[in-house]
């Protein structure tokens, strides 16, 4: 079983090949403002590299977001469209669960800098179970909501922005795909999860109010 792994939702573009769930290939590289004419060459290179073509591939794993708006449809788009062309099953993966992948503490706080003091957020234990519903919140908030439930040894918060406190994310997929639960999804209705509206949207809500 070989499976695609595509993540474009972060300063980063993560591209990996698994057999039987196993890495064979993994690439995690700065995304550049080319990232749209980057991603195919780069999945071209990720095959080639362990003797594989395009239709070797059996699953796509996909990250759906958050994160950056722009990032998030250049990689929905094009793993929509390798699954539907090559009739192979889909499943979208959160960004946030993907950047608590690697962490060795008992609870992981990913976040993703959302701007105006806003994160894009979630509490993962360590075997990647999800312990409050990924959101887009006021950090102050989050750090209030962490202070009082959580012990200070027990938590890390990671993030490959820089903001202060928080460590660089280790990435594992490998973790990720044995431990996070997806379920197959229609190539046609994969669809971004931004967690919030695009600024275009508020904009457009504000005037309508």
């Amino acid at each position: 079983m070989i499976s695609l792994f595509l993540d474009t939702s972060t300063s980063r573009l993560i591209v990996g090949v698994y057999k039987d769930k196993n890495e064979i290939y993994f690439d995690n590289s700065e995304a550049h403002n080319d990232l749209s004419s980057r991603v195919l060459p780069k999945i071209k290179e990720a095959l080639e590299s362990v003797s594989l073509t395009v239709k070797d591939i059996d699953d796509i794993y996909v990250v759906n977001g958050p994160g950056s708006f722009t990032g998030i449809r250049v990689g929905v788009t094009i793993a929509k469209t390798l699954a539907w062309s090559l009739k192979k099953p889909i499943y979208t993966v959160s960004e946030l669960s993907v950047l608590a992948s690697g962490s060795k503490t008992r609870f992981t706080i990913p976040l993703i800098d959302a701007r105006r003091g806003y994160v894009y957020a979630g509490i993962y234990n360590k075997n990647l179970k999800s312990q409050i519903e990924d959101q887009y919140i006021l950090l102050e908030d989050l750090k209030k909501l962490v202070k009082k439930e959580y012990k200070k040894e027990d938590i890390s918060f990671v993030s490959f922005d820089k903001l202060e406190g928080v460590e660089k994310p280790i990435i594992d997929v490998e973790k990720l795909l044995s431990k996070v639960k997806v379920e197959e999804v229609n190539p046609h209705l994969v669809n971004p999860n931004y967690l919030k509206k695009t600024e275009a949207e508020e904009k457009l809500n504000d005037k309508k109010a």
